[in-house]
């Protein structure tokens, strides 16, 4: 191969890399001003947690919350059930209670038509037994992708405590597309920590 030749396929394989670098950043981009935007512009709601404190030695502590919101009564699910069983998602209507909070009025399988006063929250996937799961139980269990917190290493046992004595809640935007973030957690209904856009 001549030296030109070899400089050539050089600068191609330059090339090729600085496109997938630029692909790559975009790429990750897109994800941080898709959570920024959710953050930014999305409803707020209030919901309550019975958190647990893990800890994760690589990264500092994190709380693993669980909400009221995750327990689904088979009683308030509306519309067709899938027939078979497999992975799923469920949307999640919610409506503020008079004590702030807020709680699930309904869920669907499919899709929920938006309404005034309510905020709908889309599941992450879980696995559903069809109707075994319902005749088992009359509650499904569902996660949000909000149900872990990091904070600072070495500050999760006072957020233990409080979670003993029922005093942690969260503030959640969701977007237009039912996803949500955590934007603050709170202790005795003051902002312990709180998220940054970027």
């Amino acid at each position: 191969m001549s030296n030109e030749g070899g400089k050539t396929m050089g600068l191609r394989y330059l090339a090729i890399a600085a496109g997938l670098s630029l692909l790559q950043t975009a790429v990750l981009g897109a994800m941080i001003e898709s959570r920024a935007g959710i953050l930014r512009s999305g409803d707020e709601i209030v919901l309550k947690t019975a958190p647990v404190d893990p800890r994760d030695l690589l990264r500092g502590d994190y709380v693993i919350l669980a909400y009221d919101i995750s327990a689904i009564p088979a009683s308030i699910i509306i519309g067709d059930r899938p027939a078979d069983a497999g992975w799923q998602t469920m949307q999640v209507r919610l409506r503020q209670g008079s004590d702030g909070y807020w709680t699930v009025a309904e869920a669907s399988f499919g899709t929920l038509a938006p309404q005034d006063g309510s905020v709908i929250l889309q599941t992450q996937r879980f696995r559903y037994n069809g109707e075994a799961d319902l005749e088992a139980g009359p509650i499904l269990r569902v996660d949000y992708g909000i149900e872990r917190f990091y904070v600072p290493e070495g500050e999760g046992g006072e957020i233990e405590t409080a979670r003993n004595e029922g005093d942690v809640t969260v503030v959640v935007r969701v977007g237009k597309g039912g996803q949500g973030q955590i934007r603050e957690l709170r202790m005795g209904g003051a902002a312990l920590y709180e998220e940054p856009l970027y």
